[in-house]
């Protein structure tokens, strides 16, 4: 394992101010450029997701937790439910 991170959060340290791209997905699907090109406004795609299943949250595109959609006076915002172990993180990385 990484030296960084096996420091805990004393390895870590240094990496605080670094920015990452935070990303909430809703769910995926797949299509023909054929479809792709039909698309118009007021189309619809079928996610592979059920409506109320928990949102995966992505850091610099890996998993990090799922989560749940919430609202933060106007905005939306996202309540993390299951956290991904971080080591599982790690190794993912």
């Amino acid at each position: 394992m990484n030296e960084a991170l096996k420091g805990g959060h004393d390895g870590l340290r240094l990496l605080e101010n670094v920015g990452v791209k935070l990303t909430v997905e809703v769910g995926r699907a797949e299509l023909t450029i054929r479809d792709l090109l039909r698309l118009s406004e007021g189309s619809v795609i079928e996610l592979d997701r059920l409506a109320g299943d928990p949102l995966d949250v992505l850091v610099n595109g890996t998993l990090i937790a799922k989560g749940e959609v919430v609202m933060v006076g106007e905005r939306f915002g996202i309540r993390f439910g299951q956290i991904i172990d971080p080591e599982k993180r790690a190794e993912s990385i």
